[in-house]
């Protein structure tokens, strides 16, 4: 199967949000570190995004682990990995080709993630990752808006490490 790397959009989040929908495709809004003597922040990454029916959440993920795939009728993800890496996936029905992008800790970044699209993510190296994202429909167990499928499911999509 062939990558590809998600556009990036440089314009903040809520562009980023507007192209993502606009081409049913994921967008990613690259972020920079500010460090100084105190240590160092990524800020304003959701700046325009967030709305009243969203929900920020945190997930760890172990080494060795793939979380995939899965999709959204509604929803749309707003991803960022701020502990270790992450391997990003995502796949549109029907296509030869899947995107990929490697977020982290050293590759900071918004992956904006539009309804219909199956996406899912694995830990990258022997440390835990950390994801924290932003949905724009909170959860709701009644009515789930996620539908699942194995993460073998999207043939010869690369989870595993790529040497060379």
């Amino acid at each position: 199967m062939q990558t590809r790397t998600p556009t990036v959009c440089a314009d903040g989040a809520a562009a980023a949000c507007a192209m993502a929908l606009e081409t049913n495709e994921p967008v990613l809004c690259p972020a920079s570190v500010y460090a100084d003597d105190r240590g160092w922040s990524i800020m304003n990454l959701l700046t325009g995004a967030l709305g009243p029916e969203g929900q920020i959440n945190f997930s760890c993920q172990h080494p060795g682990v793939v979380k995939a795939w899965h999709r959204h009728a509604k929803q749309t993800d707003f991803w960022l990995c701020v502990r270790g890496h992450i391997k990003a996936g995502v796949w549109r029905d029907g296509e030869p080709w899947a995107w990929l992008a490697v977020l982290g800790e050293k590759a900071p970044g918004v992956l904006v993630i539009p309804p219909g699209l199956w996406h899912g993510a694995a830990t990258v190296g022997c440390e835990p990752a950390g994801l924290l994202y932003y949905v724009t429909h909170a959860y709701n167990p009644a009515e789930p808006d996620e539908q699942r499928r194995p993460y073998d499911s999207v043939p010869g999509f690369p989870w595993a490490v790529r040497h060379g």
